[in-house]
């Protein structure tokens, strides 16, 4: 019992590091669309957004298992519901994606990236990779 004390406070700390990054808790579950731009005015930010909001995409997008994030700055969010720093800042550690701004990153279910684009990302292109993924053709 004394050991398994001790092992339980070792592994509290993993496991609220764990509990703050957001990809983590995705995994299995759905394919985070990660957008990463300077600021609000971002013209592919605007892209995305624009695109997300035509039904067939919309419907594309939920049919396909995907969430939003977006990382403005510093500010995230997930389907439009902010993100505290920490969670922010975990969910750009995990990405390992740099200083580059814009980006969109696709994460698979099994939360391995599978895109990463700049400026010249396009949502159908994104649909099109998602559905050559084996794990879609079993879905």
């Amino acid at each position: 019992m004394k050991r398994f004390a001790i092992l339980l406070l070792l592994a509290l700390p993993l496991l609220a590091q764990a509990s703050d990054d957001p990809l983590l808790a995705e995994r299995w579950k759905t394919r985070p669309l990660i957008v990463l731009a300077a600021s609000t005015d971002d013209p592919l930010l605007a892209q995305v957004q624009a695109a997300l909001q035509e039904p067939a995409n919309r419907e594309a997008f939920v049919e396909r298992d995907m969430v939003l994030y977006t990382v403005i700055g510093q500010q995230g969010q997930r389907n439009g519901q902010p993100l505290d720093a920490i969670a922010t800042k975990r969910l750009l550690l995990a990405l390992d994606a740099g200083n580059a701004r814009p980006q969109v990153i696709l994460v698979g279910k099994d939360g391995g990236k599978k895109i990463q684009q700049g400026a010249d990302a396009d949502l159908r292109a994104i649909f099109q990779t998602i559905d050559r993924m084996p794990m879609r053709q079993n879905e």
